[in-house]
């Protein structure tokens, strides 16, 4: 067993899709960032390489490079899967907390359980994900973007 984490954050920008969880999410924001912003698929990816032992995502997926500009995070995702499966490593379980106080989350949490666990081909079951604000402190408390860490637990 093999454990690792993430945390990921982005700042809102007019203009762009809001997209978590491979979910697109009606608002009237999106993330900024050279990707998509999905910052819980990038903070579930930083989890899955810690624990694979194979740095992060940025050293895989780099800002630098064009090649991922806008690029649907579930893309990255996969490709951070297939690298565990040449290592003989199988997702076991994760557990994704997302920090925002706007917009609210509940409703597309089993979406986003549901494009994710299919992703890492695991059962549904093993996928948690969770949200929490900060009670209107911080920048996402002040609506300022979102955050999500991520928790997963690798099996060979």
């Amino acid at each position: 067993m093999r454990i690792g984490q993430g945390i990921d954050a982005h700042r809102f920008v007019t203009g762009r899709p809001l997209v978590l969880g491979g979910v697109a999410i009606d608002h009237d924001q999106g993330l900024e960032a050279h990707s998509d912003g999905d910052v819980v698929i990038h903070a579930l990816c930083d989890a899955l390489l810690g624990a694979a032992g194979l740095g992060d995502i940025g050293r895989h997926f780099p800002d630098t490079d064009a090649a991922f500009a806008g690029i649907d995070s579930r893309i990255l995702l996969r490709r951070v899967i297939a690298s565990l499966r040449e290592q003989g490593l199988a997702v076991h379980n994760a557990d994704i907390t997302i920090v925002a106080q706007r917009p609210r989350m509940a409703a597309h949490i089993p979406a986003m359980v549901e494009v994710l666990a299919a992703d890492m081909g695991c059962p549904p079951a093993r996928v948690n994900v969770k949200a929490t604000t900060t009670e209107r402190m911080g920048f996402t408390g002040r609506g300022e973007g979102i955050a999500a860490s991520a928790v997963v637990l690798l099996s060979s």
